[in-house]
């Protein structure tokens, strides 16, 4: 009997082992992201590249998720390809951790536009059906990080417009788990909209 319980014991303690070591560590993160602040910055503030993402800030979950769908093909990784290719989901995971630990930016808005913006970013368009972007991504752009909804706030205008406009002509699809509810709010607006939305949430903190 003892040897049956001591080798239960002995992998218990190995499975725990494995779980301590798969904890994301953003000291870590920051190392394997050493390549990324060519075009992330040093942080991932991206503060003079706005086709780029800022992600300095944004939450674990949504990060993590991201990166490994671009590593495996599910969203188009665009300038991205290859860079993730190698990278363990354990390792995925530090640099997520990395970024998440950081500062968020805070940019400023565009006086031009900045009142559609904000009217479709806090009441959505009635008269088309489109909620309130607040109800997934929080009154202060913050996203909801335990549902993995991302955070907007002080985001590149260049970049979010371009997200929108790719889930508009569905060539981005990492909503299929949320019902296509980007899809299906995006083909309902049209560019001018999206570039409003865009400008106010670079300015939103």
């Amino acid at each position: 009997m003892a040897l049956p319980l001591l080798l239960a014991g002995a992998t218990a303690a190995h499975g725990r082992q494995q779980v301590a070591a798969a904890a994301p560590d953003p000291d870590l993160g920051r190392q394997l992201t050493a390549a990324c602040a060519a075009c992330h910055g040093a942080d991932g503030g991206s503060p003079a590249l706005p086709s780029y993402p800022n992600i300095a800030g944004q939450n674990f979950r949504y990060l993590e998720r991201q990166l490994r769908l671009m590593r495996e093909g599910e969203r188009p990784p665009g300038l991205m390809a290859g860079q993730l290719d190698g990278f363990s989901d354990e390792e995925l995971g530090h640099m997520a951790a990395f970024y998440a630990a950081q500062t968020p930016p805070v940019g400023r808005a565009r006086p031009d536009g900045i009142a559609l913006g904000e009217a479709i970013y806090r009441g959505g368009l009635l008269r088309k059906q489109v909620a309130a972007c607040t109800a997934c991504h929080a009154p202060d752009g913050g996203g909801n990080a335990p549902a993995g909804f991302p955070a907007l706030s002080g985001q590149q205008p260049e970049y979010a417009a371009a997200q929108l406009v790719a889930y508009r002509e569905g060539r981005r699809t990492t909503d299929e788990a949320y019902g296509a509810m980007m899809r299906q709010t995006a083909e309902k607006l049209t560019d001018g909209e999206i570039d409003a939305v865009a400008n106010y949430l670079h300015g939103l903190h």
